[in-house]
């Protein structure tokens, strides 16, 4: 169904001045004229995905030369480059890979981004939440005809999902899945867009019909991601740069610059929030309701609204998507019919032990997100304690880990420090960067086998107390040194010790 022939790829680089000068000498523009109609039916940059006549990308700083060695073996006769190898297949080298990843994915399959209403994501916590409560309504108001890409789930026909491999695809697969999302009928598009996706080019030219700012902190800094937050910031600015109109959270760090490059860049602004904006969230007596209230209600969007989530700080994610579904067109009566039929997997999952503690499985995994459940449940049980069981992921972030410790810190009881997907790092390296941030004399237990840190938390947590157990979700696996080792899972083990002891 999609094409493109060599004189048609060459055409659109040049056009987008991504042709290296170099290559334009004689002898490489007769190879081409010789092949100018070769066409390719495949797009790739995995030489383990590999289909005939499939034009291959060698992306990423450490591409190695095995790997387009092994993708010729296998029949691939063109392959796009920044540098050249000495492989029998005709190069094609560009100025920029990543840029021309973008640019070929989005006209080889026909500009699939053209035919969707997209809503982008991004903040450092709450894009998940917001994309899921996004989801749920559109999904009432369009027949369930939308698309999501989030860092959990990916659906492309609105109703069937799988687990997704990064927060925003690369660009070919990117391109692809929208290709398959119009295929299947879908009319809108709601996903998160990572930092690393416009660090990377993931999302190069791609131009949002509403885009969402929910907060900013400290994230994602490490040799492999981000080299400052300043770099990290300036990534996320991007989204601002490509939408058509932005909904953001005025009570965000750093709101002055944002609302700046909005205006100098035109680009019109919603703000909503807890303690300013146009669109004001008044906290109810019910911990899952909310009150919202407009300066200028251009939305019309003034009323009571209910979440099937716990917790005010999801009333932020309720407010940015009560914003945008009204922008793209739904009833605020059906927004708020659909809101607390809202749930997200592995997000604010609540169980209870026998004798009324409460357990919350949640995926928080950085200072903001921490913070946020862990203030919440103060508020929630005043009289009780907060025992937290939390770690951070091995191989990249190395802020979050300091930035937990200063979390805990603030607002925990009791912190149990454990493993959470450590990677090829050393867990306890991991847990001590925690455990040397942490500032006050709060009681830390370090338990490296996380069954046993959760089995801990929930035996100890009486009738008053809150236990948190945090990163993880609804997860059944821990990620070892390269391979996805078998875990019961937070939620399981918990659910397991009610049972138990019931």
């Amino acid at each position: 169904m999609y094409s493109m022939t060599i004189n048609e790829l060459c055409n659109l680089l040049s056009k987008h001045q991504l042709l290296q000068e170099k290559v334009a000498n004689e002898n490489w523009q007769q190879k081409i004229k010789e092949s100018a109609n070769n066409t390719f039916t495949y797009l790739s940059y995995d030489s383990r995905d590999l289909k005939e006549h499939t034009l291959f990308f060698c992306k990423g700083l450490n591409f190695k030369a095995e790997l387009l060695e092994a993708a010729v073996q296998d029949g691939v006769t063109h392959y796009l480059s920044e540098v050249s190898y000495d492989v029998d297949a005709q190069e094609i080298l560009v100025t920029d890979i990543r840029e021309a990843m973008a640019v070929v994915a989005q006209a080889f399959y026909q500009q699939p981004q053209d035919k969707l209403y997209k809503i982008g994501i991004t903040g450092t916590k709450g894009k998940t939440t917001a994309a899921y409560f996004i989801k749920k309504v559109l999904d009432e108001a369009f027949h369930q005809k939308v698309a999501l890409f989030s860092s959990e789930e990916t659906t492309l026909d609105g109703t069937t999902f799988y687990a997704s491999k990064l927060t925003t695809p690369e660009a070919l697969d990117l391109y692809r899945q929208m290709a398959l999302a119009v295929e299947s009928g879908t009319t809108h598009l709601v996903m998160e867009v990572s930092s690393q996706a416009y660090k990377t080019k993931r999302v190069f030219g791609l131009t949002f019909e509403t885009g969402i700012f929910l907060n900013i902190s400290p994230d994602h800094i490490s040799p492999i991601e981000h080299a400052t937050f300043e770099e990290y910031f300036a990534c996320k600015c991007q989204l601002l740069r490509n939408s058509k109109q932005m909904v953001i959270n005025h009570d965000s760090d750093h709101f002055d610059v944002l609302e700046d490059i909005c205006q100098k860049e035109q680009v019109p602004y919603y703000t909503f929030g807890q303690k300013t904006g146009t669109y004001r969230i008044q906290p109810l007596a019910n911990p899952r309701c909310f009150h919202l209230e407009a300066t200028e209600d251009a939305l019309d969007v003034t009323g009571d609204y209910q979440l099937a989530l716990f917790g005010t700080f999801n009333h932020d994610n309720a407010a940015a998507t009560i914003l945008t579904t009204r922008l793209a067109g739904v009833s605020k009566e059906m927004i708020q019919a659909s809101l607390p039929q809202s749930h997200v997997p592995g997000r604010m999952n609540l169980l209870e032990k026998a004798n009324g503690a409460y357990i919350f499985i949640d995926y928080a995994h950085n200072y903001l997100s921490i913070k946020a459940i862990g203030e919440f449940a103060k508020e929630l049980r005043p009289n009780g304690r907060v025992i937290i069981v939390t770690g951070s992921a091995g191989d990249k972030a190395h802020s979050r880990r300091p930035d937990i410790g200063r979390a805990l810190s603030e607002c925990a009881d009791i912190a149990i420090l454990t493993s959470d997907d450590p990677g090829f790092e050393d867990a306890s390296a991991i847990t001590k960067e925690i455990y040397q941030a942490i500032t006050t004399q709060l009681p830390v237990q370090i338990e490296l086998d996380r069954a046993k840190a959760v089995t801990t938390a929930v035996e100890i947590a009486q009738a008053e107390d809150t236990v948190i157990l945090a990163g993880k979700g609804t997860e059944q696996m821990m990620k070892v040194r390269g391979v996805q080792e078998p875990y019961e899972g937070d939620f399981h083990i918990t659910q397991r010790l009610i049972r138990e002891n019931a």
